[in-house]
């Protein structure tokens, strides 16, 4: 998804907010529930994009009918380099109604987590305000 990457790289969280669907629903790679709606994922990226060090996307992937989308990413959180995979469907609209977050080795994962934990209650208050 073009957009959505270009959106990201530029830093363009307002752009990337603009891509998501009201019902969206975000599977996080360290959290086994999914969070729905587009205040929540809005917050969560807006979060992650200040967590992730030198992120890069290195390569992108469709699906045939092209509402299927996968990007390839590197970053790091504090000396813990990851791997990761964003995967992004698309409804009907052309906007963005799952995107789900891989990550690896362990390590890269754990520090994520631990990074992201200590910012869910500014996240929580983040996406009950733009729920407003």
């Amino acid at each position: 998804m073009r957009a959505f990457r270009e959106a990201v790289e530029a830093n363009d969280l307002d752009a990337v907010e603009a891509l998501l669907a009201e019902d969206v629903v975000f599977s996080s790679p360290v959290v086994f529930k999914p969070y729905p709606g587009k205040a929540i994922t809005a917050a969560i990226l807006r979060n992650v994009a200040q967590v992730f060090e030198d992120f890069r996307y290195d390569r992108e992937l469709g699906g045939g009918d092209g509402r299927d989308h996968a990007l390839v990413f590197t970053a790091r959180v504090g000396d813990r380099a990851l791997e990761g995979c964003d995967f992004i469907h698309l409804n009907e609209d052309g906007l963005i109604d799952r995107l789900t977050v891989m990550v690896r080795p362990m390590s890269g994962a754990q520090a994520l987590a631990e990074a992201m934990g200590a910012r869910f209650e500014r996240i929580a208050e983040e996406a009950r305000a733009r729920s407003v």
